[in-house]
């Protein structure tokens, strides 16, 4: 079992989305958001962008890891996309990024949470799994290798 085993889920996988820039990306996290745990789609395009004023969650290589702290949350959140188009990101390597991994955590973050994104950009510098999660069409497999990925090594 890895820190992601419980935090994806089919329904929060979305996969070829047509967001064209950051904004679109962030209103349709919102919406995956919403209708995963209740929150506001907008309380959570607000989370995100405070979180990215801060400086660009862009790793490079193609993919992000937008997140941020969330007042009255419980327990994490993430989602899954993957774009059909690469929007630019300021990533430190100045690709556009097309897989993003979203996180909200409880405004009072514990090691657990840095223990998620710790999990989260491992994953993400793996180019066998990037690999995978840019070419996997089925949001139950995306779901399967993000839930899995780890356990075996």
């Amino acid at each position: 079992m890895n820190a992601l085993t419980h935090l994806f889920t089919p329904d929060c996988i979305a996969l070829d989305n047509p967001a064209k820039s950051r904004p679109d990306a962030f209103a349709a996290a919102g919406e995956l958001f919403s209708k995963q745990i209740g929150i506001e789609a907008a309380s959570v395009v607000e989370f995100l962008n405070a979180r990215e004023e801060l400086g660009s969650t862009a790793l490079g290589a193609g993919v992000a890891i937008p997140h941020g702290r969330v007042k009255r949350l419980k327990q994490p959140a993430a989602a899954f996309m993957r774009l059909r188009e690469p929007i630019e990101f300021a990533a430190p390597d100045n690709d556009p990024v097309s897989i993003l991994i979203f996180l909200l955590v409880p405004e009072k973050a514990t090691q657990q949470h840095l223990e998620i994104l710790s999990s989260i950009a491992q994953l993400l510098s793996d180019s066998d799994a990037r690999q995978q999660l840019s070419s996997i069409a089925d949001p139950a497999k995306v779901c399967a290798l993000l839930q899995q990925w780890g356990t075996s090594k």
